[in-house]
């Protein structure tokens, strides 16, 4: 089973690629917990939320470790939930930053805010985008994992991370 995370700030068309690459590769994909669990939450978010959704994606990243064909793409991954915390409370739990250097990914890959920002009433940073690119693209960097910047409008992102996972040998 090769794990792909796809990474980066909100509305740069994560979910649209996590659904357009397992369409391509007929392989399952881990849709984003969080905004699951804020669209149900009716209160703001707290710490101990954003705890729940990283120990939520733990679990999630297990269940798929005894698998053994294909792929499995993650709509959002661990990073994204470190940065969120270091971002929004100036901390992070240890067992969340032990768990990101742990984690397993084969390949990540980090969308660019080159597409318009979509609103969305669980979208919080649309002038910040930038700023969180940079912020994921070190993180993937400090893991020395894999990773590939994906760009473009439309079909352009689908067609770079599937040849972006062939030049990394995956498919």
């Amino acid at each position: 089973m090769k794990k792909i995370a796809i990474l980066g700030p909100e509305s740069t068309g994560k979910t649209n690629l996590a659904q357009a690459l397992s369409a391509h590769y007929n392989a399952r994909w881990i849709p984003e917990y969080a905004r699951e669990y804020i669209y149900f939450l009716n209160k703001p978010y707290t710490f101990a939320d954003v705890e729940t959704i990283a120990r939520h994606q733990i679990k999630e990243f297990a269940a798929v470790d005894n698998e053994s064909d294909g792929f499995v793409f993650f709509d959002t991954e661990l990073i994204i939930t470190k940065v969120w915390f270091l971002h929004c409370y100036k901390t992070c739990p240890q067992w969340l930053l032990d768990a990101v250097e742990q984690s397993r990914i084969d390949l990540y890959l980090l969308c660019r805010p080159d597409i318009p920002w979509q609103p969305d009433p669980l979208r919080e940073n649309e002038h910040l985008r930038d700023y969180f690119y940079k912020w994921y693209k070190r993180e993937v960097e400090l893991l020395k994992k894999p990773f590939i910047e994906i760009s473009g409008l439309g079909n352009e992102r689908l067609t770079m991370a599937v040849k972006g996972i062939e030049k990394n040998e995956l498919s």
